[in-house]
């Protein structure tokens, strides 16, 4: 018999933007390779490209050197610009482990701000889920709230 157990995370974060410019900052190609390069001091290779509609795919490829990239494939489920966006995710590291997997992300504004919450299905293994968990979406959101405190329009 086949285990086919699987592991879900879910994490919110308060962002300090409208929910228009945090998915625009989330999706546009041109804003992830700015965002995605904050806050580290070598970042390497980042290459992504998006064609933002249902059944589209973004690609995205990045890491230290050509030989140590690893990539995401991204096909769009649903899209409700600017509340949520549905999206099913295969990647892979560089030593060639791949995992795919369901993301759901919503964009809820309170006040001036949007409680960005991400609910993703689907993890091989607790360890997998923890790492995304407490390394990968804290990375790329602390990112995207660094990118969007830069380019924030307010006072």
């Amino acid at each position: 018999m086949t285990d086919t157990t699987t592991f879900d995370l879910r994490m919110t974060r308060l962002l300090p933007a409208t929910p228009e410019e945090v998915f625009d900052a989330y999706t546009d190609a041109d804003k992830q390779k700015i965002w995605f390069s904050l806050l580290s001091t070598e970042p390497g290779i980042v290459e992504i490209d998006v064609d933002l509609r249902v059944g589209g795919v973004q690609h995205a490829k990045w890491g230290p050197s050509a030989d140590q990239l690893f990539w995401e494939d991204q096909t769009f489920l649903e899209i409700d610009r600017p509340h949520r966006l549905v999206t099913s995710s295969t990647g892979g590291t560089p030593d060639g482990d791949t995992m795919t997997t369901r993301i759901e992300i919503t964009f809820e504004a309170v006040g001036d701000d949007t409680l960005m919450t991400v609910a993703q299905t689907g993890f091989p293994s607790e360890e997998m889920r923890d790492f995304f968990a407490t390394y990968a979406w804290v990375g790329a959101i602390d990112r995207i709230a660094a990118y969007l405190e830069m380019t924030s329009a307010r006072a």
